[in-house]
């Protein structure tokens, strides 16, 4: 099999992995959270996307078109900062939101945009470039895109009556 086969084989089943350990274990527990906690749980995760940075770490990894790592390495940085802000400011209501829409909004595009890349760079034919870090498109990325994914479904949805009356009284306080 060709080294673009199997990374393009391991990106997919990475995703069907996570989506079934979401459908079954993740996503029913964050549900039924209170709405913040589950948002707070969504950010400590993207808080770890600092990690992108190793992609322009000489030595780490081969060599990988500049375009694609720099691009993909300070958007990560980006939304894994956005993420610590959103978790820092969570006792102040308006800026936790703020800062869980923003990363949110960074973190998809800076998944999108970085696939994009990496076809447009032929990464999936260079795989063996990425060295140690190949793990982080196969593993991390599928549950950073599904989480961003979830975060918006749980922004968007409707809150049930009894969560809108306690934040109704809430905010009356």
């Amino acid at each position: 099999m060709s080294p673009e086969i199997i990374f393009n084989l391991h990106l997919i089943l990475g995703y069907v992995a996570w989506l079934l350990c979401f459908r079954a274990y993740l996503l029913p527990s964050l549900k039924s959270m209170d709405q913040v906690e589950a948002h707070r749980a969504i950010a400590t995760l993207h808080s770890f996307r600092f990690f992108g940075l190793v992609f322009i770490l000489p030595g780490v990894v081969g060599n990988l078109p500049a375009g694609f790592a720099t691009f993909a390495a300070y958007w990560d940085l980006a939304t894994g900062v956005l993420a610590i802000l959103a978790l820092l400011t969570v006792r102040i209501h308006p800026l936790f939101w703020l800062f869980v829409v923003a990363f949110n909004l960074v973190g998809v595009v800076d998944l999108i945009l970085d696939y994009y890349h990496a076809v447009q760079v032929g990464l999936p034919a260079m795989a063996g470039q990425l060295g140690t870090t190949y793990a982080i498109p196969i593993i991390y990325v599928p549950v950073l895109m599904i989480t961003h994914v979830i975060a918006f479904y749980l922004l968007l949805r409707p809150q049930p009556k009894a969560v809108r009356a306690i934040a109704g009284d809430a905010a009356a306080s």
